[in-house]
């Protein structure tokens, strides 16, 4: 009999197993993973230029007149991308809400340029999606909430290929581009000349239409921009297979300087490209701003007077500056002057390595700051290391080299 009951409860048990594994919990909603696969076709769409496919992701509206403006916004960003040389192009869901026959989707763009993406660039992506007749369709695709534009999205990307550069501008002619292409070719065999050749020796650059749309590439209000002829973008300490660094071109700013100041610019862009995997968060403002404008004076002949203006002033009027210019004092929204002194300062000072210990030490004293992981001790240590010296006896150099050099 006790045998018996133990097998009937053995049965019960093993119902009551089968019971919970069927209907302990919601079915997972197919829609999600339908969703996705209509991304995949739209994906697959761009990189193969299909018109047709890609069309056929778009969402279909009873309205005529809506549909048409929702086809023309959405095919021409697809128009927009023609030009780019896309070596992959994927979405990946990251998140997902659906009310019926109309869904919400958050979603990771990820996409390489052919030549110089090593791994692929990330956009957050915001999308609605609408269900006609048991087919899913893009309604809307966006940045997310405070993520950045997309360089199409702002018009046709036309794309100029230099020695060493790829320009990908919206709204600028073939000709500008083709200078930008000529200037970014001089910059990088001078940023090799100066750091070495352990880097990719290419740039991409984006030219966008204006300081508002510069600002929308960079998912940041344009009033911090005014006046910055060009920003670099990339992940600081970066791997090898980091995907390219963007300059981005400020068309207002760069559009006054004349042909000197541009190449500088740009030489200045490039070497924080070059220096990007050993630029980390060790590394302090003057140092890495002030190792990009040494490059970018280089080789053109230009005094320390010439070049630092504001600090001359400074030191004239017996305000020669205590200490080397904080992160702070990089801001772009400060004080002119301020944010000039900084430069020029940063700059100054590694124009005094270079003289005092050497180019070859400038740049080991770079690295080693950068390999330290994080800001505390890091220029102490590098200091020691490289020049065995110290935060207060290098300071003091750096301030008589200004009284000397601007006095």
């Amino acid at each position: 009999m006790a045998g018996r009951r133990r097998a009937v409860w053995a049965g019960l048990s093993l119902a009551f197993a089968l019971l919970v594994g069927c209907g302990g919990g919601p079915a997972p909603d197919a829609a999600r993973t339908d969703v996705q696969q209509v991304l995949d076709r739209r994906a697959e769409a761009v990189l193969e230029r299909d018109e047709s496919a890609y069309r056929g992701t778009e969402a279909p509206t009873s309205d005529s007149a809506g549909r048409a403006g929702q086809l023309a916004t959405g095919m021409a960003e697809f128009a927009n991308l023609r030009s780019l040389p896309l070596a992959s192009w994927s979405y990946r869901l990251t998140g997902f809400h659906r009310t019926g026959d109309r869904a919400t989707a958050a979603a990771e763009l990820r996409y390489r340029i052919r030549g110089y993406d090593k791994a692929p660039v990330t956009a957050a992506r915001a999308l609605t999606l609408t269900r006609d007749d048991g087919t899913w369709y893009v309604a809307s695709d966006e940045p997310a909430d405070k993520a950045a534009e997309q360089l199409w999205e702002q018009g046709a990307v036309r794309a100029v290929k230099g020695e060493h550069s790829l320009v990908l501008g919206v709204g600028q002619s073939a000709a500008t581009l083709r200078g930008y292409a000529a200037q970014a070719d001089r910059a990088v065999p001078a940023v090799t000349g100066a750091w070495g050749d352990d880097w990719a020796g290419r740039v991409v650059v984006l030219v966008p239409e204006s300081l508002d749309e510069m600002a929308g590439l960079l998912g940041a209000p344009a009033s911090g921009y005014r006046g910055i002829a060009a920003v670099t973008t990339g992940e600081a300490g970066g791997s090898p297979d980091a995907p390219a660094d963007r300059i981005i071109v400020n068309p207002d700013a760069y559009g006054v300087l004349g042909g000197f100041g541009r190449q500088v610019v740009l030489t200045h862009e490039t070497t924080h490209v070059a220096t990007r995997a050993d630029t980390t968060a060790a590394t302090p403002l003057w140092l890495s701003e002030g190792y990009a404008d040494w490059v970018g004076y280089r080789e053109t002949g230009r005094t320390a007077v010439q070049v630092a203006p504001e600090l001359q002033r400074a030191v004239l009027e017996g305000r020669t500056p205590s200490r080397l210019p904080d992160d702070a004092d990089f801001g772009f929204g400060s004080n002119a002057t301020r944010l000039a002194q900084a430069y020029e300062s940063g700059w100054l000072a590694c124009r005094m390595i270079a003289d005092r210990w050497g180019e070859v030490r400038l740049n080991e004293f770079y690295r080693a700051v950068g390999e330290h992981g994080q800001r505390a001790g890091a220029v102490e240590g590098a200091l020691r290391e490289v020049f065995d010296t110290t935060p207060a006896g290098f300071t003091a150099e750096w301030r008589a080299y200004l009284r000397a050099q601007l006095g």
